[in-house]
């Protein structure tokens, strides 16, 4: 993509960065109400039958998602035209899917600012490996890696392990605003479900709030990895990368049914929100029809995406996502090739020796 069109592409999609606030403000209410709801017709529900409950709390589940979204445009001060509205409301929304906001907008913030750069990884960001870092890493962190990368581990063990855990700790290197944020996030979390244990019971809270944070988790996971660890992705080196090329090429469109499309926010327009984060969920479809660039972009479905289930390692020469058998393939290519210029450089030393 030449510099001409990079500054055409960014113009272009400039007019879908307009925050409605009126828009927002219905959104909060379709989104909030909703889970409110829900999460007490789920109480109610245990006292007929769990089975009655259990697709309440998926459903819940989806609203929690869908409020995550809001967090997440509050992040990029893309959901009110305030700094400090979307200060508040982020910190609100982080307290409901016990995400710290500040942590969270600070890491995310590198994630799209380095998104696909391969020599800046490691922040906001899933791990990957290519394959000849991973041919020559030592055998504790191939043990290590191929443990993270398995879909147990990513989907069901990794929502408990990020959200429950990890989320509750500042970062290294925190500044002050940030670390109180994480503390005050962590106090309300723990005033809200004491409260709630309080009038419901213990029991009754672990039977609904277990499964919401459970599903939730998953379904957020699954969002940010399939929308970046497909085939055909981009992935450069930091003198090669582009910052439109790993928005446009490097996130995914991921074209889900109405109904879903609804509940996750639009995040399926990924290539859009990377191209502009200030572009709020609401406008991201909008900005993708009209502008005909960011109609290029790969897209996947439900039943696509699950074969990014099988990608571990990425195939810089290739230019693609791998499984580990794939890599056995390729480095046994690699071997015969160099088992061949290594011959054919030692049947034409004699002559040259003889001249």
């Amino acid at each position: 993509m030449s510099t001409p069109s990079i500054a055409k592409l960014k113009k272009d999609v400039a007019p879908y960065e307009k925050t409605d606030t009126k828009a927002s403000i219905i959104q909060i209410i379709n989104t909030l109400g909703p889970l409110f709801l829900l999460w007490y017709l789920s109480y109610l529900s245990l006292s007929v039958s769990y089975w009655i409950t259990l697709p309440l709390l998926i459903l819940t589940a989806g609203f929690l998602v869908r409020t995550f979204i809001i967090f997440h445009d509050c992040c990029h001060q893309s959901f009110f035209k305030s700094r400090k509205a979307n200060d508040i409301l982020g910190t609100i929304t982080g307290v409901l899917t016990v995400v710290p906001y500040q942590q969270w907008k600070h890491t995310h913030s590198v994630h799209h600012a380095t998104s696909s750069n391969l020599d800046k990884r490691g922040t906001g960001d899933m791990w990957v490996l290519t394959v000849d870092e991973y041919v020559n890493a030592s055998l504790w962190t191939k043990i290590y890696y191929r443990i993270y990368r398995h879909p147990l581990v990513m989907f069901v063990i990794g929502p408990i392990a990020v959200f429950l855990f990890e989320y509750r700790f500042n970062r290294k290197g925190a500044k002050k605003k940030e670390r109180i944020n994480t503390y005050v996030t962590n106090i309300l979390i723990v005033a809200l479900y004491t409260a709630l244990c309080l009038a419901i019971g213990w029991k009754a809270f672990l039977l609904i709030q277990g499964p919401v944070f459970f599903f939730s988790g998953l379904m957020g996971i699954w969002l940010f990895y399939v929308q970046h660890q497909f085939e055909d992705t981009y992935f450069e080196n930091d003198d090669e990368w582009s910052y439109v090329r790993a928005a446009v090429d490097g996130s995914s469109f991921y074209k889900l049914p109405k109904v879903l499309q609804w509940i996750t926010g639009n995040i399926g327009y990924h290539h859009v929100h990377h191209l502009s984060p200030r572009v709020p969920n609401y406008n991201l479809e909008k900005a993708h029809n009209e502008t005909p660039p960011l109609q290029k972009a790969t897209t996947i479905t439900l039943s696509t995406s699950l074969k990014s289930l099988n990608f571990r390692l990425w195939d810089e020469d290739s230019k693609r996502f791998i499984s580990f058998k794939e890599m056995k393939k390729v480095i046994k290519n690699k071997n015969s090739v160099l088992e061949a210029v290594k011959e054919k450089t030692t049947s034409r030393r004699p002559s040259l020796e003889g001249k």
